[in-house]
């Protein structure tokens, strides 16, 4: 007898649907699991094995094949341990088959406990997608299958409850959709930083545009102190945005039953020692890498010239598309990477060039050599080049209490509702990400503001993609005024945060 039981599974971050065919058959006891499994899938035998046992069952004596089908696809990971137990125990007639609109996933323990596992959101939207009514889970994993909607999720603890409840002795009741819980620590905000108004109006311009920045100044002037609170004036997340980021977090294995959703934008920040493997993602089965994780957040790289030049070279596409394609012997698979790359730097290789100590030692060439590391291209997909001043001593002691993340937070947000209505109907969220053609249609200058562009753009040397992206920043700027038209002092701005000097 051959009994299926449907079941899920995972390709880069996108769930599908896996049918688990078990057959029993004639001959030498053998237990055989086929359908290209990796090492943990195929020993689920002895999991399987031992649960079964917990469970008071008997464990068939008999040629067992387990087939996992789509059979062309490598299976990977812990999540076909109970539909594996489910199938044996209905092929041998312990049990009935469950209904076709039922579909099982989880890790066993050698007592018949079941074990949380990673990627549960986007399986259970495939699930979803797949016609499936009934979804039986890892207790863990419950209150993240709920995000899928539309799919009643039964938390399973053990192997014992889940054929209790399908031999109708004791029901096992859905799990309740979750609910983010109330008052949501605060995190670092704007009003902690004493002075420099002109990089925090930088850093509005890029939060408001999604626009990304690179911060440079000598130490202690707060770089990495402002880039930190920049995600507390970026919009709240959409639902969609929401659950974009957390399948991506959850195939990573980076949420759990508390936190199965994620209610801020991520922030990464990565050290920089790390690979461009680990920045763009991969492995021998394709996993997702920094810019993944920071996937509709913001991706901070301090001390960029230290940063090994592999590594940074991989965000040139990713910035461009929006997603990074990894290839590997195991498949292809295509990662979403949308976010706001926000980077950090000191002048020069000693950090003192411009400070007003006078104490930096550096050539002119040893300068040149620091930021030379940087390449060009990469430099070009910056909007916004800022000097951080060293803080003066009078900015530090200052009474008055600087301005809240919360009321710069207010205008971004109204500058995002512009950017919404106008581009409503797209698949662009925001001016950054405006394609050419929508540049030339909402971007347009008048003759002063043709040539104010055109003087810079000889002047300083301005290449075709840094041309689009000082339109897109004072675009943002016009609609931080609420204008509608970008007026001459909106583009005089914007130009002005590309002529930084040691980039020069």
């Amino acid at each position: 007898m051959v009994v299926t039981i449907r079941s899920l599974g995972l390709q880069g971050i996108t769930g599908y649907e896996v049918s688990v065919e078990c057959a029993l058959s004639g001959g030498l006891p053998a237990f055989d699991v086929v359908g290209l499994p990796d090492a943990a899938v195929k020993e689920s035998r002895e999991r399987v094995r031992s649960a079964v046992r917990a469970c008071g069952a008997k464990f068939p004596v008999s040629r067992i094949t387990v087939n996992l089908a789509p059979a062309a696809l490598r299976k990977e990971g812990t999540v076909y341990d109970l539909p594996i137990l489910l199938g044996l125990l209905a092929a041998q007639g312990d049990i009935d088959p469950p209904p076709e609109t039922s579909a099982f996933l989880g890790e066993l323990s050698l007592t018949g406990a079941l074990r949380p596992i990673t990627g549960m959101l986007p399986m259970a939207m495939a699930a979803r997608r797949a016609g499936i009514k009934d979804l039986y889970v890892p207790a863990e994993n419950a209150p993240e299958a709920t995000l899928a909607e539309g799919l009643r999720v039964h938390p399973v603890e053990d192997a014992g409850a889940l054929l209790d409840h399908l031999g109708g002795r004791k029901t096992i009741a859905p799990a309740p959709a979750w609910t983010p819980a109330s008052g949501a620590e605060p995190g670092p905000d704007f009003s902690e930083v004493m002075g420099q108004e002109n990089v925090k109006r930088a850093l509005e311009i890029a939060a408001a545009g999604g626009h990304n920045i690179l911060l440079i100044g000598s130490p202690g002037a707060g770089k990495s102190m402002l880039a930190r609170r920049l995600p507390s004036i970026l919009p709240d997340m959409t639902r969609q945005e929401a659950l974009e980021a957390t399948e991506v977090w959850s195939v990573a294995g980076m949420t759990d039953r508390h936190h199965p959703l994620l209610q801020r934008r991520p922030f990464r920040s990565p050290h920089h020692t790390v690979s461009a493997a680990a920045l763009a993602g991969g492995g021998s089965v394709p996993r997702p890498g920094e810019i993944s994780l920071a996937h509709n957040g913001v991706l901070f790289l301090d001390e960029l010239p230290e940063f090994n030049r592999d590594a940074l070279e991989v965000l040139r596409q990713p910035i461009e598309d929006g997603e990074v394609t990894i290839t590997r012997t195991a498949g292809t698979v295509k990662l979403p990477s949308r976010f706001m790359l926000v980077c950090a730097m000191n002048p020069c290789r000693c950090g003192w060039r411009g400070h007003p100590s006078g104490r930096c030692t550096c050539t002119d060439q040893m300068v040149e050599k620091y930021v030379s590391r940087i390449s060009g291209p990469l430099l070009d997909r910056m909007d916004l080049h800022v000097e951080v001043p060293s803080v003066e001593f009078d900015a530090m002691r200052r009474r008055e209490q600087p301005e809240p993340s919360s009321a710069v937070k207010a205008r971004v947000d109204a500058a995002r509702a512009r950017q919404a209505a106008r581009f409503a109907g797209s698949a662009v969220s925001c001016n950054a990400h405006m394609p050419p053609a929508l540049v030339g249609q909402f971007c347009a200058l008048d003759d002063t503001g043709e040539k104010l562009l055109r003087s810079a753009f000889e002047r300083m040397g301005l290449t075709a993609r840094s041309h689009d992206r000082i339109l897109r920043v004072a675009r943002t700027i016009a609609d931080l005024e609420g204008a509608e038209a970008i007026a001459p002092v909106h583009l005089a701005e914007a130009i002005q945060y590309r002529n930084t000097r040691i980039l020069r």
